[in-house]
């Protein structure tokens, strides 16, 4: 076999072959290949990036190269920052990239680095995710983020740059479900809203988590009056039982929504 090359085979006993090198006493593999020419072309590859550090990681974006992109970025971090990491992550001073693809890096803080060295991200559309026990995890709803926010209306990009997912680089602005954050003459507030044939406003309050509260309070009383949809409702892990009744007991909603869901029940058929 040629050097870092490998025979292996298929369950049907095709013959196929892998590629691997060592570097800092760590064993790479490079991937498979169908033939063991490639496969030997993949290793060259691997070793001409490893011994020169004036190959730099954007040059190898333009390149056209046996070896996978996200493989040609796990190779130069570990060349130049002596870490090797099975996703394409790229450490810099204070934070890391993360290379979805040539074209496309996003930024994150280096408190992430060991979550994301052990996790894929995978984009569907313009939502990324990664795979977490079974489920999909959105990567905004690390930080607080609801898979519903819309940008620029519940959260923003600080630098205006939608790849940088620093943590001081995102402003969340709505935390919770049906509720907005709104300037009403002169005065932040925030409106609780309900959809129901439309959105419905259920109130304006002094704070977020009292709207909230309204929200919640609104849902629930959507359904006692006859309404089939299934509404998400809102956690406030930092209110006890006690203080959640009390401000629950408090609120007030709109009198136009009062009124809406009365005349919605008064017109729904009876049995």
């Amino acid at each position: 076999m040629l050097p870092g090359v490998y025979q292996a085979k298929k369950k049907n006993g095709e013959a196929y072959y892998r590629s691997s090198i060592t570097f800092m006493n760590k064993h790479i593999s490079l991937g498979s290949f169908q033939t063991q020419e490639r496969a030997h072309g993949a290793y060259l590859e691997a070793a001409r990036l490893l011994a020169d550090k004036n190959i730099p990681l954007e040059q190898m974006a333009y390149r056209p190269c046996l070896l996978k992109f996200e493989k040609i970025v796990s190779l130069i971090n570990v060349r130049d920052n002596g870490i090797y990491i099975k996703t394409p992550i790229y450490l810099h001073h204070n934070y890391f990239s993360y290379y979805l693809s040539e074209k496309e890096e996003y930024k994150f803080d280096i408190d992430d680095l060991f979550y994301y060295s052990r996790h894929k991200i995978m984009k569907r559309g313009n939502h990324l995710f990664v795979n977490e026990y079974g489920m999909q995890t959105t990567l905004l709803s690390r930080y607080g983020i609801h898979s519903f926010a819309v940008a620029g209306r519940d959260y923003r990009f600080a630098n205006g740059d939608e790849t940088d997912y620093r943590y001081s680089n995102i402003i969340v602005i709505n935390r919770f479900h049906g509720v907005r954050s709104v300037t009403r003459k002169g005065i932040p507030c925030y409106e609780a809203r309900i959809h129901i044939n439309g959105s419905l406003l259920a109130g304006v309050f002094d704070s977020e988590t009292k709207a909230a509260v309204a929200y919640n309070k609104a849902v629930q009383l959507a359904i006692s009056h006859g309404m089939k949809k299934k509404y998400p409702t809102n956690f406030l892990p930092d209110l006890s039982e006690k203080e959640y009744a009390a401000l629950y007991s408090e609120i007030k909603l709109s009198k136009k929504f009062l009124q809406y869901l009365k005349e919605k029940a008064d017109a729904a058929p009876t049995a």
